[in-house]
């Protein structure tokens, strides 16, 4: 079964930084585009960021944007979201994807647009 293993989920305070790390089991990487995704408690999905495994193009929301950081070590099939400066906001479950819809690596990121989802990891930033 194609799916993705994440981890490195935890509980930070406020400011502090966690690393997520998503590995693809039974499927290899090459020719996808990986999305990170999040989803707090009462609400929808959102997308974070996405990388292209090809060429390591990554793109990221708004929201995220400059405190989050995506990146791929090809030997291991494992994507990573480096984040920093974590606020409670962005407390929630986070999922990775591989895009299916042939856009890319662009955004906004649907998430109907993603498949292969993990369990995920659970991010909680309190103080």
């Amino acid at each position: 079964q194609e799916q993705f293993v994440e981890s490195g989920g935890g509980l930070v305070r406020p400011g502090g930084s966690l690393r997520l790390s998503c590995v693809a089991s039974g499927f290899t990487l090459n020719n996808y585009v990986i999305g990170w995704f999040r989803q707090a408690p009462g609400r929808e999905l959102e997308g974070v960021s996405c990388i292209d495994y090809d060429d390591t193009k990554a793109y990221y929301e708004d929201s995220v944007k400059g405190r989050f950081t995506v990146s791929l070590d090809k030997a291991t099939n494992t994507v990573f979201l480096e984040m920093n400066s974590l606020k409670p906001e962005d407390t929630a479950v986070y999922y990775c994807g591989t895009e299916e819809a042939g856009w890319g690596c662009a955004g906004p990121l649907r998430h109907d647009e993603y498949d292969n989802w993990g369990q995920g990891t659970q991010v909680t930033v309190s103080s």
